[in-house]
Parts: structure tokens; C-alpha cells; sequence
């Protein structure tokens, strides 16, 4: 259906846009190819741009027979002239007619003429080539211009509600203090599986609470959210102590925490490790035993610092998978970008 749209177009819009379209298919092919060392891209490329190769000359000689006419007719204009004068000599001259007067009028009118006047090929090329610019503009602006379905489209689960929730007494002590709530509906985003490198995957929970630190008698406050995936788990947590960045990373050195890479997030000190989590097996039958406590798959952990000035505090990105599989830390630092700015701060 496509190739009889083009054939119907007129030689001037067709050409140039084969051209076109032929030389920009064929560079890129070429270049994805050479990039990825890939030979059966390479030739497809090479075909797009002999095909191209092949338009150009055509295009050049047609340009070549408009500016100037063949031989064969100027041949003939000169045989005919030829035949004309012989047949003059050849019969004898006769007496002309006297012309008779005309009105004023009618010999200030001019002989009627149709002369049919061919299109501009150069106009037409530049029109196609116009068109053409202007579909590619708006194939490659219109996803960004206009809002994606994904932004409109409700999540598959929604955080829990916090309306009417009693906080500890650590929320209403501690300044810029979030709720697991607040947490939660910062974290639960509709781009998170795409972050995550999963993005035909949808959220199967969600979850925050309001808790507090353990071991700190309820005085620190440590709130948390969870969204869980088919893939992945992210958690995030923050923590109101006094324990800054620097501090924490001197007690890695004592625990457990891997490859430790220290890093800055936002203008803030942040840092990277891997530890393993827990693993509880809950038997909910008659007997409610649960079996022992089990290390669980491997987690990457992000820690950033609540300002730049690391006073103490900090938020923890953890992401972990049942398989084991860990993503990239890139993937880490694209969460703590996009969800970090978006918690509120509220005051005591």
C-alpha cells in the first residue's frame, strides 16, 4: 500500500524524498553496525545507500534533459526550416492580398496564446524535503510535547493510608521528620519500574509505616516504605540519629557490608554496600511454628546524608531480588535522584 502511495506521488516529491529518506536510513544503519561490529546491518546499510546512490543520478538526469533539449530536436527544427525555404523557391511568388484596416481596437489587441507553464522542480524537491523535516520533527517531538499514558495511568497498587495515624512521640520531636506514609507515596512513582529496568512491570505491594529506630527506646524516628515488584524490592527507610555519613562508613569497617564504594548524592556524602538479608519461615498452620532465621539473597544498599553538611542522619535505598540478581548502582542513584527531592519537609 505504502509503494502505490509513492508512485502516485510526482517525480519532483518522490525522488527527494527517496533520497532522503534512503541517505538517512543507510548513515544510521552503518553506524550501528560498525558500532556493534555487526556484518548483515552493515550490508542492509550499504543497500540503503546504493539504493540511494541509484536516485541521486536519476535525479541528475532529469535536471541534465530539463536545461537542455536533445539533439534530434534541434535536427529536425533545421530540416524543417530547409524543406521550408526549397518549397518557397520552388513556387512562383503570388500576388498577396492587401491587409485591410482594423479598428484601433483590434490592432491594440494581443494574438491569444495558451502557453502552459511547467512546474518548478526545484520548488518541488524543496517542498518535499520540507514535508518530510516537518513529519520527522513531529514523530521525534511528540512523545516529549505530549503527556505520556503512563502519567495518567493509576498505579496497580496504592499506599496505604496515614489519615488519623498516631506518630510516636519521635515525629513530633525530631524537625523535617516524614511519615512511612509520605514515604510510601514518594517512593510507589509511576516511573519506578523503569528505573528499576523493569519497565513492563507493575507494583504487586505497597507498603510504609511509622516506626521507630530499635534499640533507642522509641527516640529516634524511622520511618519506611516498600514497593515490591516481580523483579526487584526497594525499601526505603530514614533514619533521625545523629550518625553522620563519615561516621557510618568507620563502622562498616566492623561489620558485615561489601564493597563499599563512597560517593557523593545530590551534593550530599552518600555511600554504597552490599549486605545480605534476613530470611523468616512463618508456619501458619496448627502448630504457628515458624522455622529458624536464614540469610537471605544479597542487598545493595545506598546511604545519603540528610543535607550536605552531614550533620547526622541519613536515608537507606536498599534493592534485592529472590534470585540474587543485583541491578547496577546506577540504578540506585536514579532512585535517590527522583524520589529524595519529592519528600516533604515538615517542622516541628
Amino acid at each position: 500500500m505504502l509503494g502505490f502511495l509513492i508512485r502516485l506521488l510526482p517525480f519532483w516529491v518522490r525522488e527527494p524524498l527517496l533520497i532522503v529518506v534512503g541517505s538517512v536510513l543507510g548513515v544510521r544503519i552503518m553506524y550501528l553496525a560498525f558500532r556493534d561490529g555487526a556484518w548483515v546491518p552493515a550490508g542492509i546499510g550499504a543497500a540503503f545507500l546504493v539504493f540511494t546512490a541509484v536516485r541521486v543520478h536519476t535525479v541528475v538526469q532529469a535536471l541534465r534533459a530539463r536545461r537542455s533539449p536533445g539533439p534530434g530536436a534541434a535536427a529536425d527544427g533545421a530540416g524543417s526550416a530547409k524543406s521550408t525555404v526549397s518549397d518557397a523557391a520552388a513556387v512562383p511568388p503570388q500576388p498577396q492580398p492587401q491587409p485591410q484596416s482594423r479598428p484601433p481596437a483590434e490592432q491594440r489587441r494581443p494574438a491569444s496564446a495558451t502557453v502552459e507553464k511547467e512546474p518548478n522542480a526545484w520548488g518541488q524537491a524543496a517542498a518535499a524535503v520540507a514535508v518530510f523535516a516537518a513529519l520527522g520533527a513531529a514523530l521525534w517531538l511528540g512523545p516529549r510535547l505530549l503527556p505520556s499514558e503512563d502519567a495518567g495511568a493509576p498505579h496497580a497498587v496504592s499506599c496505604p493510608g496515614g489519615e488519623g495515624e498516631d506518630l510516636p512521640a519521635a515525629y513530633t520531636k525530631t524537625p523535617r521528620a516524614v511519615t512511612g506514609g509520605e514515604l510510601c507515596a514518594a517512593l510507589n512513582r509511576s516511573d519506578l519500574a523503569q528505573l528499576l529496568g523493569t519497565p513492563t512491570e507493575t507494583a504487586t505491594a505497597a507498603s510504609g509505616s511509622s516506626n521507630t529506630a530499635p534499640l533507642t527506646d522509641g527516640k529516634v524516628a524511622q520511618p519506611e516504605a516498600e514497593v515490591q515488584f516481580d523483579t526487584y524490592t526497594v525499601h526505603v527507610s530514614v533514619t533521625y540519629n545523629k550518625l553522620s555519613i563519615a561516621q557510618y562508613v568507620k563502622l562498616m569497617k566492623y561489620g558485615e557490608e561489601t564493597d563499599v564504594k563512597t560517593l557523593s548524592v545530590l551534593g550530599r556524602p552518600a555511600v554504597l554496600a552490599s549486605d545480605h538479608t534476613m530470611r523468616i519461615e512463618i508456619n501458619l498452620g496448627s502448630g504457628g511454628s515458624g522455622g529458624p532465621v536464614e540469610q537471605g539473597p544479597l542487598a545493595r544498599t545506598l546511604s545519603v546524608a540528610l543535607d550536605g553538611k552531614d550533620p547526622g542522619g541519613y536515608y537507606d535505598i536498599t534493592v534485592w531480588s529472590t534470585s540474587g540478581a543485583l541491578p547496577d548502582d546506577s540504578v540506585l542513584l536514579d532512585i535517590a535522584e527522583k524520589v529524595l527531592p519529592t519528600l516533604p519537609e515538615r517542622t516541628v
